[in-house]
């Protein structure tokens, strides 16, 4: 099912409202609001509530510790390819990880990281051999007007990289990490498909694309954490809070929430 242009609009802005910065957002601007209106006991009171919770938002999910920690446990979740085995799959399927439009400053269209490293893992599997084609999906997710097809900037990169043309697949029409499985199926059916997207995404992914009916196997890349929580050790500069942990931290409660949600309505 494709989700009509309002309703992707509204399941894109929708997502703002789990992230941290909206909620610090909304606390102190409502501190500042409050500060300008007369002074009462009930008024001050809230102004300390806001202001505590503007400190836990910044000092838990904007600490590296415990970013680190939360995120380490999504991404945990995406075990490595066992590379000994011989495993032959009728397809790579490469999931689009976004575009940055051209404009006055950038002088041409451009992948994001998140995609020119999953297309990048992608065309080194292709050209080891674990499938003989390579299929790129993403369409235009732009919310408000039209923008680039994520595929087709990655076909281009896949090109550079070595990958035949003959191989490649595009797909453009999917919006969605759904709509990306879905549209998968339509071409493949029940096919074995080695999966390839960010590892923090890989959870996800993977039930969504195994709910369509098609034989999944993840290979996760692009892993923002170096150990997994068990194993993590950090120093005392890991309290303190920072821009990359609170980006951390909005990945994880992104999946986490994503996953639930798909999963409450049967998609997962």
């Amino acid at each position: 099912m494709e989700l009509s242009p309002f309703l992707f609009g509204l399941y894109k802005l929708a997502k703002y409202a789990i992230y941290p910065f909206t909620w610090l957002t909304l606390a102190v601007g409502a501190v500042t609001v409050l500060a300008f209106l007369p002074a009462s006991p009930r008024r001050l009171r809230w102004i300390q509530i806001l202001s505590v919770s503007a400190c836990v938002v910044i000092f838990i999910p904007g600490s590296p510790l415990v970013a680190g920690k939360f995120l380490g446990l999504v991404e945990g979740q995406a075990r490595p390819l066992d590379r000994s085995g011989s495993n032959q799959f009728d397809a790579i399927v490469v999931l689009g990880g976004g575009v940055q439009r051209e404009g006055t400053l950038r002088p041409r269209t451009e992948l994001t990281d998140s995609s020119m490293r999953r297309t990048t893992c992608g065309s080194d599997l292709f050209r080891e051999g674990w499938a003989p084609r390579l299929v790129l999906t993403g369409g235009d997710a732009s919310i408000f007007g039209q923008g680039p097809k994520e595929s087709v900037e990655m076909k281009k990169l896949a090109l550079r990289l070595g990958v035949p043309e003959g191989a490649i697949t595009v797909e453009t029409r999917s919006r969605t990490t759904y709509e990306n499985a879905v549209e998968t199926r339509h071409m493949f059916g029940q096919a074995s498909v080695l999966l390839v997207t960010s590892a923090s995404h890989m959870p996800r992914a993977l039930g969504l694309f195994r709910k369509q009916g098609l034989k999944t196997t993840g290979y996760p890349c692009g892993y923002l954490v170096q150990d997994r929580p068990g194993d993590w050790s950090g120093t005392p500069l890991d309290l303190i809070p920072s821009v990359g942990a609170l980006t951390n931290s909005t990945k994880a409660i992104n999946e986490l929430v994503g996953t639930v949600v798909y999963w409450l309505i049967g998609k997962i």
